[in-house]
């Protein structure tokens, strides 16, 4: 148990210099998913439109010029506002985004399992559907007899 915590706990920490590394030398791919094009509202990666096309280029030069990630979304989003960020911030107003999911699958889950719990209960039959009509058994136990003599 203790050595699935430590090697836990090495690939953890292998990962922080590749995440810090995306974050000061982007590339243009790791930006493209993560900004939208304003015109058609699709992703950069997706859009063939000529702003998407100027904004890519964009974004090679300031990689060219060495800037992070970050500076490279916050200058897209002074120019064009913050609709060019395909997720939105985790701040402020926007918070609501990121939380209310989360907080509607903390209530459905739970309704969900209580309903499925109810309904597999089951329910009591209902009344007098035991007992077979005298006729009908008398007539089952002669077809029966007949099968098997």
């Amino acid at each position: 148990m203790r050595r699935a915590a430590v090697a836990a706990l090495v690939a953890a920490l292998a990962a922080v210099p590749a995440a810090w590394a995306g974050e000061s030398r982007p590339t243009l791919a790791d930006l493209e998913d993560e900004l939208m094009c304003p015109v058609c509202g699709t992703t950069l990666d997706q859009s063939d439109a000529p702003v998407a096309q100027n904004m890519r280029m964009y974004i090679r030069a300031r990689i060219a010029a060495g800037d992070s990630k970050s500076e490279i979304k916050d200058r897209l989003v002074e120019q064009f506002g913050e609709e060019v960020l395909a997720a939105p911030p985790r701040e402020g107003f926007n918070l609501l985004a990121w939380v209310l999911p989360l907080a509607g699958l903390g209530l459905a889950v739970p309704a969900l399992a209580y309903a499925a719990w109810r309904w597999s209960r089951g329910r009591e039959p209902p009344p007098g559907r035991d007992e077979l009509d005298p006729e009908l058994e008398r007539r089952l136990d002669r077809e029966l007899a007949r099968y098997e003599g």
